[in-house]
């Protein structure tokens, strides 16, 4: 079995060799420009790869949508408010936390500005993890964007962890499970044909969302672990209220 710092090494490795091809391909950040280090960035046929997302049944099934703050996702974010569907975020770094965009309690002439990083914590509400878990349903579906992924739905973020924070919070308050469909949403360069060895708190997708193709993953092993306290960074810990809260909670 490898060691935590073999695996750390291995998605370094990785991560390195997809940024050099997402480069050419990338639509730079405003803050960022190109550190993918510190961003997931939106890419060349973006919009095509989110409506193949909103023409699969995953999407069209789903009612309440976790999706993250990543680049790639705005437009997605703004499809699923017109399209009638609840949306649940976090802000970047989930340092300022969750936060709830209900179509029906939005202006629809400001569903563009809602689905902006800016805008949602404006329009939005915010939520704490107690408030999640008492009221809202269960989430129905979750997206994310990535650094890199195979076929076996394996994937590596930025190097953070914070989707994995994410899918641990929210499975440890019992709000997603691991029937919850899982998608990525990438351009075809962050797809990899060989094997990634994941951590046990890695979260593995469903379905992977390119601009060329739909790639459907079979049996992807979902983690149970939830936040495993003695393994999270304390930088994330001292930052993140979510976490604090959930440690509070003793869940």
């Amino acid at each position: 079995m490898s060691t935590a710092a073999e695996i750390a090494d291995h998605k370094s490795s990785v991560r390195e060799r997809v940024w050099t091809e997402l480069r050419k391909v990338a639509v730079a950040d405003s803050r960022f420009h190109f550190d993918f280090g510190e961003f997931i960035a939106d890419f060349e046929g973006g919009q095509e790869a989110v409506r193949r997302l909103t023409d699969h049944s995953f999407y069209r099934d789903a009612q309440l949508i976790f999706i993250t703050p990543d680049n790639c996702l705005d437009r997605l974010r703004l499809q699923a408010l017109q399209d009638g569907k609840v949306v649940l975020m976090t802000t970047y770094s989930i340092k300022r936390g969750f936060w709830l965009l209900d179509p029906a309690k939005i202006a629809p002439d400001l569903y563009l500005y809602a689905s902006t990083l800016d805008g949602m914590e404006r329009v939005g509400q915010h939520l704490t993890l107690a408030e999640i878990q008492a009221r809202l349903p269960n989430v129905d579906y979750m997206v994310t964007g990535t650094g890199a992924i195979n076929h076996e739905g394996v994937r590596f973020g930025k190097g953070h962890g914070f989707f994995d924070s994410e899918w641990g919070m929210l499975y440890q308050i019992d709000r997603i499970s691991v029937g919850t469909p899982c998608a990525a949403v990438v351009h075809d360069c962050q797809v990899l044909a060989e094997k990634l060895t994941p951590d046990v708190y890695d979260t593995v997708v469903d379905v992977i969302f390119t601009p060329t193709r739909t790639i459907e993953v079979t049996n992807p092993h979902k983690p149970t672990c939830g936040i495993i306290w003695d393994r999270l960074d304390q930088h994330m810990y001292d930052t993140i209220p979510p976490l604090q809260e959930l440690k509070a909670m003793g869940l």
